[in-house]
């Protein structure tokens, strides 16, 4: 039996190995107290060794994974067409039991694109009116790193031509956006938040940026984000942290900071972000927004900067589930430019809202003990529910056990990636990086590597456990976003490795697991807690589900 007198040796010799192998084995300078990196590693490599523990299956390769998602959403289509008593369930909702929409109050982009087909506004007032508020916002806000005010306005003005010329490009022509500093554009050096990348300009675009042009939007600028992509909290000591749009003295999430308060503020009509542990979902819960984290490979990430490879998924954050719909028509479908790409048509998401979720069976997803929400956030996630039986009928409470182990298995996947993504800048240029990132970067230096390959091969069994346990019987599944309130920037404590580590685990311990299980999620907005800041809600789906869940956030907020 091992006695606490063992464990504390355990640890004191693991530290003494990490501290000794920073610069041995890497070449990194180690800038965390050895202790705390051995605790976390251990913690981790006991928890995948757990779920490894039943052995792993030597037929099973990684790359099954994405074999699954498919034939997943394949068997779900096959199956689909709900019962007549589940037809039934799904019924329109009395306006008496409103769902808040914070930041509803600035016009929707598909509002404008009609507008703009009306006559009553141009491309060209629409981009001066976005780079306005830029200007007006910038201080409180900090939500722009950079913006491209003369490009800007000539491609607004050669929309409007062509819009008096009859060409169309779809409901995103004329319409101002902005994206996380994360993408390739051609001729921009992306800053990824960070100093210790070089800032070479790109010679191509992002996949994504590219479609988005194609598809007629105008790209204002770019984005604020945590340093490096890593971080919920929304802060950079670099170039500044990103103020929320409801209360700027407040986080706004991270690490697509910039997208959640552009997009809550009104400043754009929309984003695209990325979501590595709950990049999209955090800063569009904690500002009001929905926010899309697709099905793993339903959108592609070629052109933009990883923070792990395996988990990593773009996506929308947009003020309503038909914008939100909107922008991932565009940006959706195969790339052959990504290897992770999935392949298959496009649903149609705009022309399904009001119809692809009824008759959904609907369950609210219990994660235990250790993951209970502060109390407002409990009693406003429950009004929801009741509001989701209104409409659907009864909300079932399933358990999901493995959220603990889901959680550790995809920390060891992105934190063992980043740290091969990084290894070589902070070989070269350590003091460029925050203490934060830094210790969660350096701590997957030192997970081994058989516990790295155990996590991507279990991820096959873990999904497929899921899909058979909890969402055999349901289509959807809720719970809410983030744990704890939004807190002021003044306290959250990202200096200190053990509290950081707690800030990270408070905002992202509902969110990460769906990334390493690559289904897809949507936040919506449902409520306020008594500061007046957004609460937010997970709607999980099947594989490839995305029509589904913009289908039931379309239709829960009508009930507003």
């Amino acid at each position: 039996m091992t006695t606490s007198n063992d464990e504390a040796r355990f640890l004191e010799l693991a530290a003494q190995y990490i501290g000794d192998s920073s610069i041995r084995m890497h070449g990194v300078v180690a800038r965390t107290d050895p202790t705390v990196l051995a605790s976390e590693v251990v913690r981790l490599n006991r928890n995948v060794m757990q779920a490894a523990s039943k052995g792993v299956d030597p037929f099973l390769q990684p790359a099954s994974f994405q074999s699954l998602l498919l034939e997943s959403a394949q068997c779900a289509t096959q199956q689909s067409g709900a019962s007549p008593e589940r037809r039934s369930a799904s019924r329109s909702v009395s306006r008496t039991m409103p769902l808040s929409q914070p930041g509803s109050s600035h016009p929707t982009l598909t509002q404008t694109a009609r507008l703009l087909r009306e006559g009553t506004v141009t491309c060209v007032e629409l981009a001066q009116t976005a780079l306005d508020k830029v200007t007006a916002t910038q201080l409180s806000l900090n939500a722009f790193l950079i913006t491209w005010a003369d490009n800007a306005m000539e491609t607004a003005a050669t929309l409007d031509r062509e819009l008096r010329a009859g060409r169309d490009r779809g409901i995103l022509h004329g319409i101002p956006l902005a994206h996380k500093d994360c993408f390739n554009v051609f001729g921009h050096a992306a800053t990824i938040g960070s100093k210790a990348r070089p800032a070479v300009p790109a010679s191509t675009n992002a996949t994504i940026i590219d479609r988005l042009e194609l598809a007629g939007s105008i790209n204002v600028g770019t984005l604020n984000l945590s340093e490096m992509v890593a971080g919920p909290t929304g802060q950079n000591p670099i170039f500044g942290d990103c103020g929320n749009a409801i209360d700027p003295e407040r986080i706004s999430g991270g690490s697509s900071s910039g997208s959640g308060s552009a997009v809550a503020a009104g400043i754009v009509y929309g984003s695209i972000g990325s979501d590595t542990g709950g990049s999209i979902r955090i800063p569009a819960s904690l500002n009001g927004l929905y926010g899309m984290k697709p099905t793993y490979g339903r959108i592609s990430r070629a052109g933009c900067f990883p923070r792990a490879y395996s988990v990593d998924c773009p996506g929308p954050l947009a003020r309503t589930a038909e914008d939100c719909a909107a922008l991932l028509q565009a940006v959706a479908g195969h790339d052959p430019a990504d290897p992770s790409s999935l392949p298959g048509d496009v649903p149609d998401y705009l022309g399904s809202l009001d119809h692809a979720a009824l008759g959904s069976q609907v369950a609210t997803l219990d994660l235990g003990e250790g993951y209970e929400c502060d109390p407002e956030i409990a009693t406003v996630f429950e009004g929801f529910v009741g509001s989701v039986e209104q409409m659907f009928g009864t909300v079932r409470d399933v358990l999901y056990p493995e959220v603990e182990r889901c959680n550790a298995l995809s920390d060891v996947i992105s934190k063992v990636e980043a740290a091969t993504v990084h290894a070589q800048w902070m070989r070269q240029n350590p003091q460029t990086y925050s203490q934060s990132v830094y210790t969660r970067t350096e701590t997957g230096l030192h997970i081994p590597a058989v516990r790295y390959m155990e996590a991507l091969v279990c991820r096959i069994e873990v999904l497929q456990s899921f899909l058979r346990e909890q969402m055999q019987d349901n289509d959807i599944l809720i719970c809410p976003t983030v744990t704890i309130p939004t807190p002021l920037r003044g306290e959250v404590d990202m200096d200190s490795p053990d509290a950081m580590m707690r800030t990270v685990r408070a905002l992202t311990c509902l969110t990460r697991p769906f990334n390493y299980l690559g289904l897809p999620v949507l936040t919506m907005p449902i409520g306020r807690d008594s500061n007046g800041m957004p609460i937010g809600a997970q709607i999980i789906g099947r594989p490839l589900s995305e029509a589904r869940l913009l289908s039931f956030a379309h239709l829960m907020s009508a009930t507003a």
